[in-house]
């Protein structure tokens, strides 16, 4: 699946394009996807393909395109405070984005066939809680992952307020899926090749939306063990934060208020800051499409002779490009929330503590 927008140079590019094509198309999305870079949830061998609206897969390890998670996102109705499950959590890269809406009060949970793919998912995670300055801006509810097959959910699990299922379900299976649901709900989820939206608007009431066409593997059946019985899978319990931990969240968005404020009177009572460098782009030319069956790959190309340009045209614009690139170089970020804890008047353990711990 994919292909849908052209590729961009870095991730901000790539929501640009996300965002012209109307795949994001409000400002609590576009905040998450332009928060984590998508490139850093793939191997290293394979980053050069990370701004490409390509699923990609690896072994066990899969991500969907970027148009497929924009319009997850976008039909997920994500709101702080909610609680999330998502089945087949695969690197965590959605449930990391999710994180950064549902906020501190929120509940993140995610369920992944694979062990392997749930280590992946943990060094991400950590490598994002422990490097990312954008875990600094938002209040974060971080994902917690388990190990098993989501069609063995136990029955007395909780339910949830929003749901995905990333593998493609079957028809059989969608009563199972639409009971993971609280009343006003919202379940996403591939089902009968179209990417589906159920909200549950009463406790046996259900509006049903296509969004559009896809295609996913189909879930993997459960594997019962010797005596015939399912192995279930035990979601995490719902977590109770510490006073301490209600301490820290508390404090550090106080200083990020101060901070919020000290920027409005610099920039002039509420003028906006510079905005964000945004890359000059040439037009797009063609666009590429590849669809994968089994092992075998087919590759075709479609150009679009509408947008095609002489040689004097692309040799200017390459110019232009140039010249406003070395003209508007994009300021170095500063993490504005660190600078301030390590400037105040505390023992190092505890400015620390309130910085998660966290690299510089």
């Amino acid at each position: 699946m994919g292909g849908a927008v052209s590729a961009g140079e870095d991730n901000d590019e790539l929501i640009d394009n996300l965002k012209e094509a109307q795949y994001i198309r409000t400002e609590l999305v576009e905040q998450a996807f332009r928060a984590i870079d998508r490139a850093d949830y793939y191997l290293e061998e394979f980053k050069e393909n990370a701004y490409k609206d390509l699923a990609w897969k690896h072994g066990n390890i899969h991500l969907s395109a970027p148009c497929i998670y924009s319009e997850v996102m976008e039909a997920l109705d994500l709101q702080p405070g909610l609680s999330f499950l998502n089945l087949g959590s695969g690197t965590g890269y959605l449930s990391s984005m999710v994180g950064l809406i549902l906020g501190p009060f929120g509940v993140n949970h995610g369920v992944e066939l694979h062990s392997d793919v749930i280590e992946y998912a943990k060094q991400k995670l950590d490598f994002f809680i422990r490097t990312s300055d954008s875990f600094d801006k938002f209040d974060f509810c971080e994902p917690s992952f388990v190990t098993g097959n989501c069609l063995e959910i136990s029955p007395d699990c909780s339910q949830y307020d929003r749901v995905y299922c990333g593998a493609g379900v079957q028809k059989e299976h969608e009563e199972y899926m639409k009971n993971l649901l609280k009343v006003g709900g919202i379940l996403v989820m591939p089902l009968e090749e179209k990417l589906t939206k159920i909200t549950r608007t009463g406790p046996s009431a259900w509006e049903t939306k296509k969004i559009l066409a896809v295609s996913f593997a189909p879930l993997i059946q459960p594997c019962h063990s010797e005596s015939g019985k399912s192995r279930l899978v035990q979601l995490p319990p719902l977590a109770v934060r510490s006073l301490q931990d209600l301490a820290r969240i508390a404090i550090r968005r106080a200083i990020k208020k101060i901070i919020h404020q000290e920027s409005l009177s610099k920039s002039g009572n509420g003028l906006k800051n510079t905005p964000r460098f945004k890359r000059r782009r040439i037009r797009r030319r063609q666009m590429e499409t590849i669809v994968f069956l089994d092992k075998e790959v087919f590759a075709s190309r479609i150009s679009n002779p509408s947008e095609d340009n002489s040689c004097e045209d692309l040799e200017e614009e390459r110019r232009e490009e140039e010249k406003t690139s070395a003209e508007s170089k994009p300021d170095p970020p500063v993490n504005f929330l660190r600078q301030k804890v390590l400037s105040l008047p505390l023992p190092d353990p505890l400015k620390y503590y309130l910085l998660y711990y966290r690299e510089k």
